[in-house]
């Protein structure tokens, strides 16, 4: 199988280049609001069930309850040999498979999420298998072997997955050539829940969903015209992923690697939950901000090898009470600016040369930072943990340079090479009371 660029690089940690002269990115110059009509030409949609939706999934095993999908009257035991550490457990499941879900397009690329409770002795793995344009399917692959905590199993994903047509990097089902035609039109989901055949404790499932996208290579975007979050800012608590460097090197080589977990507790605690002081024990007392370590430990994903997995770090945000997290695509950043107008603070992924974003003072092969809001003239302000330190995480941002970094899947590197980047992911995190923004033609979240 062949790498997936766009995937390889949002997971890569973050890389330190030598400042360069500044340059402006094509297509970055600032449009005036609302005089530009922007034309996507990507396609991304969100599908998902909870609730009372995940009655229309086929159920061996499991029951819909009034808290979500859990394990009923097991269908039977397995037995699953951890392959982290060699251990051998006998486990009772049951499974819940999604109905026939058609994209509407041909998609190249489906990100699954999962919001979920697995008490101690339950794990739950997550599944897909797609429906090509030619009518073939693919195999089921799995997306993710989950818990909360990492007693149980060690949470990964699964490598060396693929078929003909199709691959799956690390939390990604991605068309290997997309320009060969066979593409993505429907998809199944398969959840399994497992428990300790000796205990009742069961694991919930309180939703599960999928973004399905069709992103084509482009080194830059048309900027959008903004104006509708302008002047604002959410309070956003700040964290610097840099004052943990070296600390727990046994997840992702330490803090120097942890912007995905200190965005999403950056998010987390913007909305009032945290880890509690018995789940901080753990931490050395000496080391600032626990709550980052305790993170960092909670996302991270054993296969991979690194705490940037998308949806285990979302599926650790949704497990603090009443809230819920998933990873999706937006089209732009008048889009993402629906969000800060709703009191949503969004994680995005971004990749880029030093030169490419005046005040980072670094570059990156992939990176999570934090937008909070946006300047009275429309720049972006971001909560980069690459910084120095807590103090210093607030950065104003030029608009068009953070559009196109951020967006764009097509990138040159520092050696004159071609990168890639993420193509718009983010995690979107907020308590279940609150509502997402609503905007027309849009169904991406």
């Amino acid at each position: 199988m062949v790498t997936n660029p766009l995937r390889t690089a949002a997971l890569a940690g973050l890389t330190a280049l030598t400042l360069l002269a500044t340059t402006t990115p094509a297509g970055a110059t600032r449009p005036v609001p609302g005089t530009t009509t922007v034309t996507h030409d990507e396609q991304i949609t969100w599908q998902g069930w909870s609730g009372t939706t995940l009655g229309t999934g086929t159920t061996a095993g499991t029951t819909v309850t009034a808290t979500g999908l859990a394990l009923g009257t097991p269908v039977g035991t397995t037995q699953y040999r951890d392959p982290h550490t060699g251990t051998r457990r006998t486990w009772a499941y049951g499974t819940w498979t999604s109905p026939l879900t058609q994209v509407g397009f041909g998609a190249t690329e489906l990100v699954a999420s999962w919001n979920a409770d697995t008490p101690a002795g339950t794990w739950l793995q997550v599944e897909v298998q797609g429906t090509y344009t030619t009518g073939s399917r693919t195999p089921w692959y799995v997306l993710g072997r989950w818990a909360s905590g990492d007693t149980d199993i060690k949470r990964t994903s699964v490598d060396k997955q693929g078929d003909k047509t199709s691959s799956v990097w690390t939390d990604t089902l991605a068309v290997d050539d997309p320009a060969a035609g066979v593409l993505l039109r429907a998809y199944q989901l398969r959840l399994t829940l497992y428990r300790d055949p000796t205990r009742t404790v069961t694991p919930v499932v309180r939703s599960v969903g999928a973004m399905s996208s069709a992103v084509p290579d482009r080194f830059s975007v048309t900027p959008s015209a903004g104006g509708i979050a302008w002047g604002t800012e959410l309070a956003v608590p700040r964290y610097s992923q840099e004052i943990h460097a070296g600390q727990y090197p046994e997840y992702d080589n330490g803090g120097e690697a942890w912007c995905s977990p200190t965005s999403t507790e950056m998010l987390v605690e913007y909305w009032g939950r945290k880890p509690s002081a018995a789940n901080l024990a753990w931490v050395n007392p000496a080391y600032a901000d626990p709550a980052v370590d305790h993170a960092a430990r909670m996302v991270f994903d054993y296969q991979y090898d690194g705490a940037g997995n998308w949806p285990f770090n979302t599926a650790y945000a949704a497990s603090f009470p009443g809230l819920e997290a998933k990873v999706t695509r937006l089209h732009s950043l008048d889009e993402l600016e629906h969000f800060i107008a709703a009191g949503i603070p969004v994680a995005t992924s971004v990749s880029f040369l030093a030169s490419e974003l005046d005040g980072a003072g670094y570059g990156t092969s992939g990176h999570l930072m934090t937008v909070i809001g946006f300047t009275a003239t429309g720049d972006v302000i971001a909560n980069d943990p690459a910084s120095p330190t807590n103090d210093a995480v607030r950065h104003v941002y030029q608009r068009g340079q953070f559009e196109q970094i951020w967006l764009r899947t097509k990138r040159t590197t520092a050696s004159g090479g071609t990168g890639s980047g993420s193509g718009g992911i983010v995690y979107l995190i907020k308590p279940t009371g609150v509502a997402w923004p609503q905007v027309d033609g849009s169904t991406n979240w």
